[in-house]
């Protein structure tokens, strides 16, 4: 049974830092992890993901240079660093799995199969 636990969300001020970790349990094979953000009224929209394998990461646009996403294996831990906040990435953050396979769009909610149960991250101005 796969299980994706998320933490380290709460309350920064802007230009503050944040970790969040989630933890993976259950898979046996390689997995591809994604980071998502949800606000109130608007879609889910994809922040980062990497790839299980080679550690390919990906980074939604306005995250670029600010985010930086990265696996412990031994832990079965992925961590999303989030320096530099802004209320705007204000949301709750979800980390989602997938069995890794072929080609995909890392940022779609679509392509993933398992996910956790979000964490509150708050950005004050």
């Amino acid at each position: 049974q796969v299980q994706l636990v998320e933490s380290g969300g709460g309350l920064v001020q802007s230009g503050g830092s944040l970790r969040l970790s989630c933890a993976v349990s259950g898979f046996t094979l390689n997995y591809d992890i994604g980071w998502f953000r949800q606000v109130p009224g608007k879609v889910r929209e994809g922040i980062s993901c990497i790839r299980g394998g080679g550690g390919r990461t990906s980074y939604e646009d306005s995250v670029k240079g600010r985010f930086t996403i990265s696996r412990d294996t031994a832990k079965n831990t992925v961590y999303l660093q989030m320096n530099s906040l802004k209320p705007e990435d204000t949301g709750v953050y979800y980390c989602a799995a997938r069995k890794t396979g072929l080609v995909f769009d890392p940022l779609s909610e679509y392509e993933y199969d398992y996910w956790g149960q979000g964490t509150q991250v708050t950005v004050s101005e």
